[in-house]
């Protein structure tokens, strides 16, 4: 993997109920010269505006989403908010500050975090690619999609250096257990029911985390202004096999009966759920060469082992005791 400069960091987060400050203090205790941390909201234009008077930025990558479908189910508005003007409020910030007398100031860069489900529900056969047209499924999809709509705009319109990426499920240390695998170790380690859409056969694409910030540094650092990336770990799997292979790893590591396949409970489907996403990724493995390097049994084994290793992070984030830690972080500005 290519080595690129280290760069100063700011970090923008509300700190909803899924952000957690104790996951950056490794980074900003060992960088206190590089990196730093603001409070607040992507949709507050002033506030994005003073971080921009205060560093000089010259990149922006915009992971900020509401991101679980079941939530934008429930409550599609805050998806919208967050999703669509969050992203607007980026980009015109960037405008204002790199886009003089009708041209661009050189080695800028707003770089969209997407994601797979723009696409819709797959069949048993094909691919996504970066030609496949949008058919959002779900509030938080159709939120995405928006998203990456508007910033493409700002590419045809302005001609302004944005790229895109959309990958596919991601898994790894330090994920929010709502999303499935975080939520499976939680629950077998708490001996409760495993909540399993359906059948449980819809597949997903699982991509490591470690995998997903290599092909992003590529993807900034080196792609062609405009350009959309599909990023995929060549991983599919159905989901109630990836729930097996989690109590079968437990049960070896536990030697506790009471993780077993028993605890998998079948819950009516969730509405609008996509079929399948799978990912052709030879776009960015030609044009940046990114190769995804964790194999499935390989990154659930260790993802399985972090949450073991790591009870104690487990047990504050189900506390909520995290989020009165939270509060008590001051911001920069």
């Amino acid at each position: 993997m290519k080595k690129y400069p280290q760069r100063e960091i700011v970090g923008l987060d509300k700190l909803t109920y899924s952000g957690n400050m104790r996951n950056l203090e490794t980074v900003i205790q060992e960088n206190t010269q590089r990196f730093h941390f603001v409070r607040g909201n992507i949709t507050d234009f002033e506030l994005v505006r003073k971080i921009f008077d205060k560093f000089e930025i010259d990149g922006l990558i915009n992971f900020a989403a509401e991101s679980h479908v079941d939530r934008s189910i429930e409550n599609s508005k805050v998806f919208i908010e967050t999703n669509v003007l969050g992203t607007h409020t980026l980009l015109e910030i960037c405008k204002r500050f790199w886009y003089k007398n009708n041209q661009w100031k050189e080695n800028k860069k707003f770089l969209q975090i997407s994601t797979d489900e723009v696409y819709g529900s797959l069949g048993p056969e094909n691919l996504f690619s970066e030609k496949t047209p949008l058919d959002p499924r779900s509030p938080y999809s159709a939120s995405k999609a928006s998203a990456d709509l508007i910033v493409k705009s700002f590419y045809d319109t302005y001609n302004m250096p944005v790229n895109i990426s959309r990958c596919s499920n991601n898994y790894g240390p330090y994920q929010f257990p709502e999303k499935l695998i975080p939520l499976m170790i939680n629950n077998c380690l708490n001996h409760r029911q495993l909540p399993i859409y359906g059948d449980g056969k819809q597949i997903r694409d699982w991509l490591h985390v470690d995998d997903h910030c290599q092909a992003i540094d590529l993807i900034y650092e080196e792609a062609e202004a405009g350009e959309i990336y599909n990023v995929g770990g060549n991983n599919e799997r159905e989901n109630i096999v990836v729930v097996s292979k989690i109590i079968e790893y437990l049960q070896s590591k536990t030697n506790d009966d009471q993780i077993n396949d028993s605890l998998i409970t079948h819950v009516k489907d969730r509405l609008g759920h996509d079929r399948r996403y799978a990912i052709d990724a030879s776009k960015i493995k030609q044009d940046l060469g990114w190769n995804p390097s964790i194999q499935f049994n390989d990154g659930i084994k260790n993802t399985i082992e972090w949450y073991l290793n790591n009870r104690n992070w487990l047990n504050e984030i189900i506390s909520k005791e995290y989020l009165n830690f939270n509060k008590t972080f001051s911001s920069i500005l």
